[in-house]
This record gives structure tokens, sequence and C-alpha cells, in this order.
């Protein structure tokens, strides 16, 4: 009778054990443990490039927030980021957010750069300044296959070699 007491007592132990990770897992996913208090911000940008919900807000190398939502904006076809930032946070309102790829082919994360300006953004504004994703795959065309013309520029004209 003592054995299966203390199996049972086990099996939540490590049943509860289980819930709790999972819990935490979720919650660090999110970003939601992370600065408890905070405010949205929006930003738009023409080109969102693979953000998604989720991703960091970094400012100075350090996480300040997360991408709460990525949407378009139908009127003119630019996407509009929503950001939730640590409530501590003041960003000046001619701060700059772009949108920045960790490595070569790695997440994107949103990078704020804070400005000069002596007033400070509110709650529900909206970044003016910001750039755009980098688009890899149109760069590394361009290289590859963007100077067609080269064979003008060695003195070929339709096929030829002039001598």
């Amino acid at each position: 009778m003592k054995n299966t007491k203390f199996e049972l007592s086990v099996g939540i132990f490590v049943i509860l054990g289980i819930a709790a990770i999972a819990y935490l897992t979720v919650k660090l996913g999110t970003g939601s443990i992370i600065g408890g208090n905070s405010y949205l911000i929006e930003a738009r940008f023409n080109n969102a490039g693979g953000l998604h919900s989720g991703s960091s807000v970094l400012l100075s190398g350090v996480t300040v927030g997360r991408v709460e939502a990525v949407r378009m904006d139908p009127s003119d076809y630019n996407a509009i980021v929503t950001l939730r930032l640590r409530s501590g946070l003041r960003l000046p309102t001619d701060s700059m957010a772009s949108i920045k790829t960790t490595g070569l082919i790695g997440d994107k994360f949103v990078a704020l750069a804070p400005g000069a300006d002596d007033k400070y953004m509110e709650p529900g504004k909206r970044i003016t300044l910001t750039e755009s994703a980098v688009d890899l795959e149109s760069l590394i065309g361009k290289m590859a296959f963007g100077s067609v013309d080269k064979k003008k520029d060695n003195g070929e004209k339709d096929g030829k070699t002039n001598p």
C-alpha cells in the first residue's frame, strides 16, 4: 500500500512538472513574461519581407519588445507592423524602425534607432521613419545576372567581337 501511494505522488509530481514546463515554454515563446507592462505603437513599411508576429524588437541590441501583428493597409498596400514595447521605454518622436535579419538567412527582427527629439511617442502612435527589409533574393539576382551588358563593355556588339 505504501508503494502505490509513493508511485501516485511521484506521478502527480511529474505531471505537474511537465505542465509547468509547457506553460513556461508558451509564455517565453510569445514574450509575455518579458516586460510585464507594455504599450503598442505602429510602423509602416513598404515591404515587411518575412517579419511575423512574435519577432523581436531590438534597441541597441537589447530586446525591448515583440512584434504583435503584421497586416496590410488596403488603401496603399503597405505593411503595418504593430509593436509591443516595454512600458519603461520612451522613444523620441523622430525614432526610426528598420527590418533586419539575424545573419545571412536568419530570422527577421525590428531594429529601433532612437532620434534626438525632445518629445516622446505616445502609445498608439506611428513611427514615420522606416526602412523596409532587404530582399536578398533580388539582390543576389542583380549581382549574378544584373550585368548582362558586359558584352557591350568588352567591345562586343550583336554577338560579334570588334577587332
